[in-house]
């Protein structure tokens, strides 16, 4: 009986993770360049169970088979494809055609510099002329950061990403990709950041002017996910249920003298 207590709890466990990433998904449906996340179960090493000090083996320890010791989540990871394009003709909205990030400038509460990488193009433009994202980042190019005259018109991004000003090119929008997705990871606020291991290359991603990258989540199938999750995290308090009433028997009446 514990160990079938042992089994549902697992099993519940890893539903309820399941279920925070499934949630986080839905949340962000709407997020521009948002990447889903999704999740793998594996079950636990099995191992042999073993009789200890049986009686009828001479009190020698014996073994009884191989047992199953419950599900866990076996990895979680980032479903990188493409999002749909939405036109919104705003003159900084900018989306990625293919594989690749926009590189922005990240400085922490300690004042601490660092590049950061987003799919997220909705960017803005500041009163002192500096291009940043929702959340104040400036957006990097090949030149340091994209900073125009805040009274200038004549605007145009190139799907090469360099950004021209009355057909007069003044710098290039810096456009990065990596040769494993392995060594990337979410940093918070639609951002990533790279870990040791990571090498970048160059991207092959057009840069579209007047469009937003949505987000990936597709949010009918998220939800049938969620009505899965929760019936299998159902069978497992059913299952922990009527694990204790049976113990609550054996514990009661068994031995009970009539």
């Amino acid at each position: 009986m514990l160990r079938s207590l042992y089994t549902a709890y697992t099993g519940m466990v890893n539903e309820q993770r399941r279920m925070d990433i499934m949630t986080n998904n839905l949340a962000n449906a709407t997020t521009a360049g948002f990447k889903m996340e999704s999740s793998s179960s594996q079950s636990f090493d099995k191992v042999l169970g073993i009789k200890i000090r049986d009686v009828s083996e001479a009190f020698n320890d014996h073994s009884i088979g191989q047992m199953s010791l419950g599900v866990k989540v076996g990895e979680v990871f980032t479903d990188y494809s493409q999002g749909a394009l939405r036109d919104t003709a705003g003159k900084y909205d900018l989306a990625l055609s293919g594989k690749g990030f926009f590189a922005v400038r990240f400085v922490d509460k300690n004042g601490n510099e660092s590049t950061k990488y987003t799919r997220d193009g909705n960017f803005r433009l500041t009163k002192d002329g500096h291009v940043t994202d929702v959340y104040g980042n400036q957006l990097r190019t090949e030149g340091g950061v994209l900073q125009v005259p805040v009274d200038a018109e004549n605007i145009s991004i190139g799907t090469d990403g360099t950004v021209s000003i009355n057909n007069q090119v003044i710098d290039k929008i810096k456009v990065v990709d990596f040769e494993s997705y392995d060594y990337i990871e979410k940093f918070g606020d639609n951002l990533y950041k790279t870990v040791d291991g990571a090498v970048e290359k160059e991207s092959e991603a057009q840069v579209l002017q007047g469009y937003i990258e949505q987000s990936n989540v597709n949010s009918v199938r998220e939800m049938v996910n969620l009505i899965t999750i929760t019936r299998a995290y159902e069978a497992g308090q059913k299952m922990i249920q009527s694990s204790d009433k049976i113990m609550e028997t054996a514990a009661n009446s068994v031995g009970r003298i009539g």
